[in-house]
C-alpha cells in the first residue's frame, strides 16, 4: 500500500468516526426518566422470563421440577426488590411507560403493593426450597395475586 493511500484511509476513518460521534452527541444522552424506564422494563423482562416457567409448572402445563422451580423462584425474589429504585420520582414523565399517572398521587398504596410483591416473592423462594409441589404452587399463586393487585390498579394496558 502506498503511503498516500494509507493516509487517505486513515483520514477517511477519522472522518467517519467523527461523524458517528457527532450524531451520537446530536441525539443527546438519555434523560434520567428514560434511563429509569429502560431499567424498569429490563427488570420486568427478566422477572417475566422466570415467571413463565413457574406459572406453567404451577398450572400443571408442564411437569413440576422442584429444582428448576426453586431456582427460578430464587431469581424472582432477588429481582423484585430492584423494581423499587426504578420508580424514582425522575421517572414520572417517562414516555412509553405503562404506569398510570394516578400512581404518583397514591404513592403509599403503590409502595405497599410493591412491598407485598417483594415479601411474597421471598416467601415463594423460601417455600420452593422445600421441594413440596403443592406448597410451592400455592406460594406462586399468592405472589401472582400481588402482581395482579398492582397491575390492575396502576398499569395501563
Amino acid at each position: 500500500m502506498h503511503h498516500q493511500t494509507a493516509i487517505r484511509l486513515a483520514c477517511a476513518a477519522v472522518a467517519l468516526g467523527t461523524a458517528l460521534l457527532g450524531s451520537a452527541f446530536a441525539q443527546g444522552q438519555p434523560t434520567k426518566a428514560e434511563q429509569l424506564l429502560k431499567y424498569r422494563k429490563s427488570v420486568y423482562q427478566v422477572i417475566a422470563w422466570n415467571i413463565g416457567p413457574l406459572s406453567a409448572m404451577a398450572q400443571d402445563k408442564q411437569p413440576f421440577d422442584a429444582a428448576a422451580f426453586a431456582d427460578r423462584a430464587q431469581r424472582v425474589s432477588q429481582l423484585t426488590p430492584m423494581l423499587a429504585e426504578s420508580y424514582a420520582p425522575e421517572s414520572r414523565h417517562a414516555e412509553d411507560s405503562k404506569l398510570k399517572p394516578e400512581m404518583w398521587s397514591n404513592r403509599a398504596d403503590f409502595d405497599q403493593k410493591l412491598k407485598d410483591l417483594i415479601d411474597r416473592s421471598a416467601t415463594l423462594a423460601k417455600t420452593a426450597e422445600g421441594s413440596d409441589a403443592a406448597a410451592s404452587k400455592a406460594a406462586f399463586f399468592d405472589m401472582a395475586k400481588a402482581c395482579k393487585a398492582c397491575h390492575d390498579k396502576y398499569r395501563a394496558d
